[in-house]
């Protein structure tokens, strides 16, 4: 079942102590703690964008065909809307 996080809860799982490490892309809230040694540029660039909002750089790097493959494996919620004023 998929969970609701807003973007502060996401920034406290930044490192594998605090829980694992999660990171935002589009709406979507990812959990890459076991891909870490799957990813081919390497654990650092996951470790890097951990906790934050990575879509303007997975999209730079990435296409549509990498979220499908992976998205549904490692997607654990989505972002909740902030009202913003």
């Amino acid at each position: 079942m998929s969970k609701t996080f807003t973007k502060a809860e996401v920034a406290g799982f930044k490192d594998e102590k605090n829980g694992g490490l999660y990171i935002i892309v589009d709406d979507g809230v990812y959990d890459v703690s076991n891909f870490l040694e799957e990813h081919p540029g390497g654990a650092k660039i996951l470790k890097r964008v951990a906790g934050k909002d990575a879509s303007k750089q997975f999209w730079k790097y990435h296409n549509a065909k990498v979220l499908e493959k992976y998205g549904s494996k490692l997607k654990i919620g989505t972002v909740a809307e902030t009202a913003k004023l």
